[in-house]
């Protein structure tokens, strides 16, 4: 596999070193554009360290991609499917979606409940990332995120954070996966403090080629949104 760019070429060897990757997950990660989704998630003055180091986790904002790539899943993108079948057809796969997440995952429950002033509440995933040493809730949302999917995840974030998590733990991390997002609301919405992340997710590998354009556009002029 030739890889042209000396500093995805790095990015690579360093992480299939680092994470025991065989071939064949190499290949998914090249193919599914890992080096440019982390790239176009970080800060600008991070961009070399993703060469020089690999992906180093030491912050929530490190595990989250733009896009979220779930091909592995198996769904038609063109067809009607609801969030249980979504989030089934992630269980069914779990193995692979760990891959897709990153670094340090273990996984908890599905649709865990808990129970607030006798109302009951439902969380899609939950995951712990050892690496972050904090819970990690994620909601599966197959159309435009709303406020209200916002506000919500908000709460379960706030309850972990007071009924669940130990005091030597970090806090509550909240990703939103959906289908479509307005980056202003989610501005808008948040609070500044707010530990809450939010990602598209596409059924389909993406276009290398396009997010390669992206990457070139952001570095030299920063317009990338």
């Amino acid at each position: 596999m030739r890889i042209k760019d000396e500093n995805e070429r790095k990015f690579y060897e360093i992480e299939a070193t680092n994470e025991a990757w065989g071939i064949r997950t190499l290949q998914r990660q090249y193919n599914s554009s890992l080096y440019e989704r982390l790239a176009l998630s970080r800060e600008k003055d991070e961009l070399m360290k993703l060469a020089s180091e690999g992906n180093v986790i030491t912050k929530p904002q490190d595990i989250v991609k733009q896009p979220t790539v779930l091909e592995f899943l198996g769904l038609d993108e063109k067809a009607k499917y609801v969030e249980s079948d979504l989030e089934t057809a992630i269980i069914n796969k779990l193995q692979k979606f760990l891959l897709e997440l990153g670094k340090g995952y273990l996984f908890e429950a599905r649709q865990k409940r808990f129970t607030f002033r006798e109302d009951n509440f439902y969380v899609d995933l939950v995951f712990y990332n050892r690496l972050l040493r904090c819970y990690v809730l994620i909601d599966l949302k197959i159309d435009k995120l709303t406020h209200q999917d916002l506000g919500q995840m908000l709460m379960y974030v706030h309850y972990y954070d007071r009924y669940e998590k130990l005091p030597e733990e970090n806090p509550t991390v909240g990703i939103l996966l959906c289908k479509e997002k307005d980056n202003a609301l989610v501005e808008i919405t948040l609070p500044d403090d707010a530990n809450i992340y939010t990602s598209e997710y596409q059924l389909y590998l993406p276009d290398k080629k396009e997010l390669q354009k992206k990457l070139k556009e952001w570095i030299e002029e920063g317009t990338y949104a």
